[in-house]
């Protein structure tokens, strides 16, 4: 059984992540905490740092490309841009308006989509629904983020957690009884002020006062989120893949959001996985929300842990707080 009237899957991937490389012991000369701490609580060990002049839009293009090659698509044969990220160029333009120029993705529509973590596969859904209907054949997702720009460095609670990264995907059709088979989405914007940056838009405008304050950086109540997540990373993946018509032993691969380990072993448990068929990068990267799935699922293609044919689920969670999940047969 499928959510789809056609197959639609993924034909091309992509990723990008900065050079700079920034350990666990790098932050220990800058703010107080400790390798041993970070590690034990979210697995994290290093992260990667944009320098100053490269945005997102810049992470975003070059991942683009790379997953353009793979599909052996040219730009002009892409329909529509869908760009997840919470850490635009700037507010106007669009960062997918940005990257369709730098392509040269003439024939495209573009827009952005802030769905945080969750924002990759919220966009993998909405390209699947356009292609679904009829209206675009070849949508580009990336998810990207340049998230160290928008930490307080001096918030060791936050600023452990987070890396800079872009990864992307090329939706298509693809043969029959391959591509997206279920999909779940949603949100619960009551929790919303968990994981927040309170200061920027136009509720409350950023001034000295504010940024000294630390109101345009990331605010987050770790326990309040680690308990949403752990509650419905595993929820949502079961709820696609009953959706797909699928049994827990049909699936063959797991790619979470890369957001801290425990919460990976807790979705993994429940869908009654073993380590080596859950995918994880977390230690190398971080936290890149919006690119997090992204980059792991192109790592895990280019690295030939996802094989054609396997039954993949993708899971995540973010602010908002959002929800995202999609079970799908790799082409």
């Amino acid at each position: 059984m499928s959510m789809m009237n056609k197959p639609v899957g993924i034909i091309g991937t992509g990723s990008c992540v900065p050079d700079n490389v920034v350990t666990n012991f790098d932050l220990e000369k800058i703010v107080d905490t400790n390798d041993q701490w970070i590690r034990e609580r979210t697995g994290i060990e290093e992260r990667r740092i944009a320098p100053e002049g490269v945005n997102t839009s810049h992470l975003a293009t070059e991942a683009a490309k790379r997953a353009l090659q793979m599909a052996n698509l040219e730009p002009e044969d892409i329909d529509c841009i869908i760009m997840a990220t919470l850490t635009p160029d700037m507010p106007l333009p669009s960062t997918a308006c940005l990257v369709q120029a730098n392509l040269g993705a003439v024939n495209a529509a573009a827009f952005d989509l802030q769905a945080a973590c969750s924002g990759f596969a919220y966009g993998l859904v909405t390209a699947a629904s356009y292609i679904n209907t009829g209206i675009y054949k070849n949508v580009l997702v990336i998810g990207g983020e340049v998230l160290s720009r928008i930490l307080n460095w001096k918030d060791r609670s936050t600023c452990v957690l987070f890396g800079d990264g872009a990864g992307a995907a090329v939706v298509s059709t693809v043969e029959e009884g391959y591509g997206i088979k279920g999909v779940d989405i949603g949100a619960d914007g009551s929790k919303g002020m968990a994981l927040a940056i309170p200061a920027g838009g136009i509720a409350m405008q950023a001034n000295d006062k504010r940024i000294e304050e630390g109101l345009t950086y990331v605010y987050m109540d770790g326990p309040e989120v680690y308990k949403f997540a752990v509650k419905v990373m595993g929820r949502t993946a079961l709820k696609s893949l009953e959706r797909a018509g699928m049994a827990l032993e049909e699936l063959d691969f797991f790619i979470p959001h890369q957001a801290n380990i425990r919460i990976i072993e807790s979705a993994a448990k429940r869908l009654n996985l073993p380590d080596e068929k859950v995918f994880v990068n977390l230690p190398k990267y971080g936290n890149t929300s919006a690119a997090s799935i992204a980059i792991a699922l192109d790592e895990a293609v280019r690295g030939g842990y996802l094989k054609r044919g396997d039954n993949v689920a993708f899971a995540g969670f973010g602010a908002g707080l959002t929800w995202a999940s999609l079970v799908m047969k790799w082409y």
